[in-house]
C-alpha cells in the first residue's frame, strides 16, 4: 500500500529546533518528487518546502535560511530540519508526493497525515 507517515513533531520554545521524518512505502520513491506542506488551525494549506529527484531545493518565503529539507533514498526518507522557530511556524506538517502538475496541490496525489509542531511562548 502507498504510504507517508510523518513523524517527528513535538513541542518547542520559540529559537529552538526540530527534525521532522516522512517515512515512504508503496512506491518507487526514487523517481518522485517530495514535499511539505503545513497547516495552521483555521488556517489553509501553506506549501513549505520541496525537494525533486535530483535533490535541487526549493522553500518559501518564509522559512528560507531557517529549514533545510533532504532524502535518502536508501532509506526513502524525507526530512525536513526546522531551525529558529518562530509561533507562526506551528502547524500540522505533512509530507506529500508529487505526480506531475509541479507547483499545485493539485499535483500531490498521496499525503501523510501529519506530524504536529506545537511553539510555546
Amino acid at each position: 500500500q502507498l504510504q507517508l507517515v510523518e513523524s517527528g513533531g513535538g513541542l518547542v520554545q520559540p529559537g529552538g529546533s526540530l527534525r521532522l521524518s516522512c517515512a515512504a512505502s508503496g512506491f518507487t520513491f526514487t523517481i518522485y518528487t517530495m514535499n511539505w506542506v503545513r497547516q495552521a488551525p483555521g488556517k489553509g494549506l501553506e506549501w513549505v518546502s520541496t525537494i525533486d529527484t535530483a535533490g535541487i531545493t526549493y522553500y518559501s518565503d518564509s522559512v528560507k535560511g531557517r529549514f533545510t529539507i533532504s532524502r535518502d533514498s536508501a532509506k526513502n526518507m524525507v526530512y525536513l530540519q526546522l531551525n529558529s522557530l518562530k509561533t507562526e511556524d506551528a502547524a500540522m506538517y505533512h509530507c506529500a508526493k508529487n505526480h506531475g502538475e509541479y507547483g499545485s496541490f493539485d499535483g500531490m496525489d498521496l499525503w501523510g497525515k501529519g506530524t504536529l509542531v506545537t511553539i510555546s511562548s
